[in-house]
C-alpha cells in the first residue's frame, strides 16, 4: 500500500520515551485530545494507529516535515529513523562522506564519536520510541481488551495479523538496537504500565528473543506477497532471521550459517524475482519492483520529511550534477563516496557493470578535503524519477521508497553463509544466485564467475558493489572484522586522509549519556 501514511491525518499520538518514561499513561491537558478509551471505540482505529507505527519508519511527527515532533533533542529534520539509521551505516564506513560540518557528524567517519553525540542520541531515542509504540499497541489489542469493547470475530482476525506485524516491527528495531547498541534496555508490552526504570539485557538473551520473536511469528504473518504493499509478511521475517543468523556469531559468539542458508531458501522459492533494470529499484515507482521484498514507503505528497529517501536523493547531488535529471528542485551537496569503494568496480564509468553509478563530471575521485563536495564521486542511484522518465509527484519530498530488504540480499547472504560453512546448500547454487546478479548488472554473461573464483573476499565486494547506501555496510565490516581495528583502511578512516587503524569499541555505539544518566540499570559499552 504505497499510500499507507494518509491515514495519519486523522490520528495524532504523541510518544515520548526514556528510561524512567511513564510508557505512554498519559492524560490529555485538551479535552478534545484523543485517549485510548476513545480512539479505539472506531473499529476503523486499528488500522489507522498500525499506519502510524509504520509510518515512525519515515516520518518524523504529526505535521509533515515539519511540527509535533516524536523525538525531541535535534532538530526535526535530521530526526528521520531511516535517515539516522543511513548515517550510522554508511558514514562511518568506506561507502560515504558528508561534507557539511552539522554539530558532530564528521565524526562518524572519523571514528571518534562519544556517548554525548546527538545523532546517536537521536537514533537510540527513534529505536525505542518504535518499541515504546509497539508496546501499547499489543496492549491495547489483546483478546480481553478486544472482547470488553465488543470487537466482532471478523475484526479480531484481521488484527491478529496486525499484531503480528507490531510485533515484527519491534523485532526490526531490537536488531537495530542489538546491533548497534549491543546491551540495551528491555521492555515488551508484558511490563506494567508507569514509571520505571528498565533493565538492561544481554546481547546473548537480545538476539535469543528476536529470534523466539520471528519463529512465532512465521504462522502468524500473512504469506509472502499476499499483505499490502509496504506491510510485513512472512517474507520479511525471514529475511530478518536471516540477517540476525548471518551475524550471529558477531551477536553470541557462536555461528548459525545452516539458519542462514535455511531462511534465504525460504524467502529465494517464495516467488520474488530480480528486477530487470538494477536501477528500478531506486526510483519513484519502484513500489513496482517484485524484487523488494520489505520496504518504507515514502511519498512526496503523503509522507513529507526532510528524512529518508528525500535526504538520501537530496544530499547526493551538488556540484555539476543536474537536480532536474535526479527528478529534484534542488541538491544539497552533501554525500559522495571514497576511493577505497570506486576501486571495488575494474571500470568506474558504469558502462561495464550498470552498477557503478558514479558522477565524475567536476569531481576528484581523492578527497583532500571532506568538507568540498567536489572530493570524491558523487552517486547517482537514487532518482525521484519514474522508470519510464517521470518526475515524482513531488520536486522536493520524493517518491523513492526505501529498501530494507530485497532479493539480492537473499542471493548474497546464502553464498556467503555456504561459503562459511553453512550445510542445505551448495557451491554451485550459490555462484548462480551470483551470476544472476551479475548478469543483470552486465547485461549478459561477461561479468559471470565459476565455482572456483567464488570466495568470501568476493562475496564482501559484491555485497558493496550491489547493496551500497541501503544500510548495510557497517554490518557486513564488522562480521568480516574490517570495520574498526583492522588493516582494512579507507580514504579518512580514523580522521587521516590515508586511513588509520580504530580502536575496536567503535563496533558499537555508546549507550548515550543521558539514558545512562537517566537510568542506574544501565552499564556504558566497553571503551566509552
Amino acid at each position: 500500500m504505497k499510500n499507507i501514511n494518509k491515514l495519519l491525518s486523522i490520528l495524532v499520538l504523541i510518544v515520548v520515551f526514556s528510561s524512567c518514561n511513564d510508557d505512554l499513561n498519559v492524560t490529555p491537558i485538551d479535552p478534545n485530545e484523543q485517549t485510548a478509551a476513545t480512539v479505539y471505540n472506531d473499529p476503523a482505529s486499528y488500522k489507522k494507529i498500525l499506519a502510524k507505527l509504520y509510518a515512525g519508519l519515515a516520518t518524523t511527527g504529526q505535521r509533515g516535515p515539519a511540527g509535533l515532533p516524536d523525538i525531541a533533542g535535534i532538530d526535526e529534520g535530521f530526526s528521520s529513523y531511516i535517515r539516522m539509521y543511513w548515517y550510522h551505516q554508511e558514514l562511518s564506513t568506506d561507502e560515504a562522506v558528508i561534507a557539511w560540518n552539522d554539530q558532530t557528524i564528521k565524526d562518524f567517519h572519523n571514528q571518534s564519536w562519544g556517548a554525548g553525540d546527538v545523532f546517536i542520541q537521536a537514533l537510540y531515542s527513534r529505536i525505542f520510541y518504535q518499541i515504546t509504540f509497539a508496546n501499547e499497541y499489543l496492549r491495547e489489542t489483546t483478546d480481553e481488551k478486544l472482547d470488553s469493547r465488543g470487537v466482532d470475530e471478523s475484526l479480531k482476525q484481521e488484527i491478529g495479523y496486525y499484531r503480528a506485524e507490531a510485533r515484527f516491527l519491534r523485532a526490526l528495531s531490537y536488531w537495530h538496537a542489538l546491533d548497534l547498541f549491543g546491551n540495551v534496555p528491555f521492555v515488551t508490552e508484558e511490563d506494567a504500565i508507569g514509571a520505571f526504570l528498565p533493565e538492561q539485557i544481554s546481547r546473548k538473551d537480545l538476539f535469543n528473543y528476536i529470534e523466539s520473536e520471528l519463529i512465532d511469528l512465521e504462522t502468524k504473518l500473512m504469506p509472502p506477497r499476499q499483505n499490502e504493499y509496504a506491510r510485513a509478511d512472512q517474507a520479511a521475517a525471514w529475511m530478518l532471521l536471516a540477517k540476525l543468523y548471518l551475524n550471529a556469531e558477531v551477536y553470541t559468539g557462536t555461528s548459525r550459517y545452516d539458519e542462514v542458508i535455511a531462511y534465504t531458501k525460504k524467502v529465494i522459492d517464495a516467488g520474488y524475482s530480480l528486477n530487470p533494470d538494477y536501477a528500478g529499484n531506486f526510483m519513484a515507482d519502484n513500489h513496482n519492483s517484485l524484487e523488494l521484498i520489505f520496504a518504507v514507503a515514502f511519498d512526496g505528497l503523503n509522507t513529507q520529511t526532510w528524512g529518508g529517501t528525500t535526504f538520501i536523493a537530496h544530499a547526493a547531488v551538488g556540484g555539476n550534477m543536474s537536480a532536474g535529471d535526479f527528478g529534484l528542485d534542488g541538491g544539497w551537496g552533501g554525500t559522495r563516496t571514497t576511493s577505497a569503494f570506486v576501486d571495488k568496480f575494474d571500470d568506474p564509468s558504469g558502462n561495464t557493470d550498470s552498477r557503478a553509478m558514479f558522477f565524475t563530471d567536476g569531481q576528484s575521485l581523492e578527497i583532500n578535503d571532506i568538507s568540498v563536495f567536489t572530493d570524491g564521486y558523487a552517486i547517482a542511484k537514487w532518482k525521484n524519477i519514474t522508470e519510464s522518465g517521470d518526475p515524482g509527484s513531488s520536486l522536493t519530498f520524493v517518491d523513492i521508497d526505501f529498501p530494507v530488504f530485497r532479493l539480492a540480499d537473499a542471493y548474497l547472504m546464502y553464498a556467503e553463509a555456504v561459503l562459511r560453512g553453512g550445510s542445505g546448500g551448495s557451491v554451485a547454487e550459490a555462484t548462480g544466485y551470483i551470476n544472476q546478479l551479475r548478469e543483470r548488472a552486465y547485461g549478459d554473461t561477461s561479468g559471470n564467475i565459476g565455482d572456483l573464483e567464488l570466495n568470501l573476499d568476493f562475496v564482501l565486494d559484491e555485497r558493496a558493489r550491489e547493496l551500497y547506501w541501503e544500510c548495510h555496510r557497517r554490518t557486513d565490516l564488522i562480521r568480516y572484522g574490517r570495520f574498526s581495528e583492522s588493516d582494512y583502511v579507507w580514504p579518512w578512516k580514523g580522521g587521516k586522509k590515508e586511513g588509520i587503524s580504530t580502536d575496536s569499541k567503535y563496533d558499537l555505539y555508546p549507550i548515550p549519556s543521558s539514558d545512562l544518566a537517566a537510568n542506574p540499570n544501565l552499564d556504558q559499552n566497553v571503551g566509552y
